[in-house]
């Protein structure tokens, strides 16, 4: 229903139990396939004796043994690819910077299938075929800029395939071509407002900026609020990882009261990171996803590493499927600095807490001798930059106290001037670990 509430309405709204029995039919018939066309999964099943008409409950899904990143990285590039060479189409991969990268290869069936659900979350977050679409996502190998792409096209809305980089033209062109909705990384979106105020550009005013549409890093609510507030819009949250399919696994509605994943194409769970328990919804965990219908690169039960936790409750907005809650932090992202764990997104909890601080922050992790060093530089707002009353010890002391609390560490705080800390066009760097090889 293209100008109705919904995309594709009749699979949106599907009834609980409708979802269900798809979705257990539909892992039947891919663990088959991945046991007759993967020679990775056909060997995992053998290793520990099982057989595809083993799974005939959901039950069974627990039999299934889990997919790491380590069997992505240890069968780079074609290791896990269960198409016939001549049927993969497109290549995604991501950054590898550290060993192989991940690849995800695509049949004409898994394309068709991405550009759907990518079509489904745009509409969902408020997008129609009136309206221009700026992709400043990178294109290429990320699957950020090509998904939107592929998305915006099924949608028949305008599109602006800027990609990254050039920062002042980006915000001409904007201008210029009547873009209403923005669709880049969080800390991209506040580096924009950042450039935007120093240019003595008002968004709210010249632009027609309605919403922005917002993944590939974690974020936070109050990252959220300084965005809308900044760039007058609406924020939307969106999820996906190149070894599902790219963005369009799970999207905020207009709720925002958690991610709607589109369980057609994934069955989500959540289990202990640290024990590999499956755990009932409502409980924080580790998300682990099925995809039901992706042929080229096939994964079952894929531990993803992000933590968030999982609720099958209908949404107000009408549709059914389960949602995630914004991620909030990835469990190999996890710091143990003197013993205890930090998750980068607490330090920006209260950073966030302090109006005469920007959004930029760098945790600055080192081990000169026996014991961690733990500082967090953080950075003063144009406007606490120029306020003479600002007392910076006071400061200090505050943010180290609201870590203290929310953390129970102590760390060093270093107040810097605006612009000081370094800024990215695409995914944030938010810790800088000295510690490596004093371990």
């Amino acid at each position: 229903m293209v100008n109705g509430k919904y995309w594709n309405e009749k699979i949106e709204t599907l009834p609980s139990e409708e979802i269900r029995k798809h979705q257990l039919q539909k892992l039947k018939e891919q663990v088959k396939y991945c046991y007759a066309n993967s020679v990775f999964y056909h060997k995992k099943f053998e290793s520990v004796g099982l057989k595809p008409e083993d799974i005939q409950t959901f039950a069974d899904l627990q039999k299934i043994p889990f997919t790491v990143k380590a069997d992505l990285k240890e069968n780079y590039p074609y290791g896990m690819v269960a198409a016939n060479s001549d049927e993969i189409v497109e290549i995604h991969a991501s950054s590898g910077t550290t060993g192989n990268p991940i690849v995800g290869a695509y049949t004409k069936n898994d394309i068709d299938i991405w550009q759907e659900l990518m079509a489904r979350s745009i509409y969902a977050a408020g997008g129609r075929p009136w309206d221009v679409i700026h992709i400043a996502y990178g294109y290429g190998l990320f699957t950020g800029g090509f998904g939107f792409h592929y998305g915006a096209q099924k949608l028949g809305a305008r599109i602006v395939p800027i990609g990254g980089g050039m920062t002042q033209r980006q915000i001409s062109l904007m201008n210029d071509l009547g873009v209403t909705i923005l669709a880049c990384t969080p800390s991209f979106a506040v580096y924009l407002a950042e450039i935007m105020a120093k240019a003595g550009v008002d968004p709210k005013k010249t632009f027609k900026l309605k919403c922005g549409i917002f993944g590939a890093e974690p974020w936070s609510q109050q990252i959220r609020q300084r965005i809308e507030k900044e760039l007058g819009i609406e924020a939307f949250d969106i999820y996906g990882l190149t070894e599902l399919c790219g963005p369009g696994v799970s999207v905020e509605c207009s709720k925002h009261e958690g991610l709607h994943v589109w369980e057609d194409q994934f069955i989500v769970e959540t289990i202990d990171p640290d024990t590999g328990e499956s755990l009932p919804d409502g409980q924080e965990g580790e998300l682990v996803f099925t995809a039901l219908c992706k042929t080229g690169l096939p994964v079952l039960r894929y531990r993803t590493r992000d933590i968030s936790k999982v609720t099958r409750e209908k949404c107000a907005c009408g549709r059914t499927h389960a949602r995630m809650l914004r991620v909030t932090g990835r469990s190999d992202d996890m710091l143990i600095i003197r013993g205890v764990n930090v998750f980068p997104s607490q330090i920006e909890f209260a950073v966030m807490q302090f109006s005469e601080l920007a959004s930029q922050y760098l945790i600055v992790l080192d081990r000169p001798g026996a014991l961690d060093t733990f500082l967090v530089k953080v950075e003063l707002t144009e406007q606490a930059q120029n306020n003479t009353q600002l007392d910076i010890a006071k400061l200090k002391y505050s943010i180290q106290k609201r870590i203290h609390i929310i953390t129970g560490l102590s760390a060093d705080i270093e107040v810097v001037k605006p612009n000081e800390l370094p800024r990215t066009e695409g995914k944030a760097k938010r810790v800088l670990d000295l510690r490596k090889g004093k371990m």
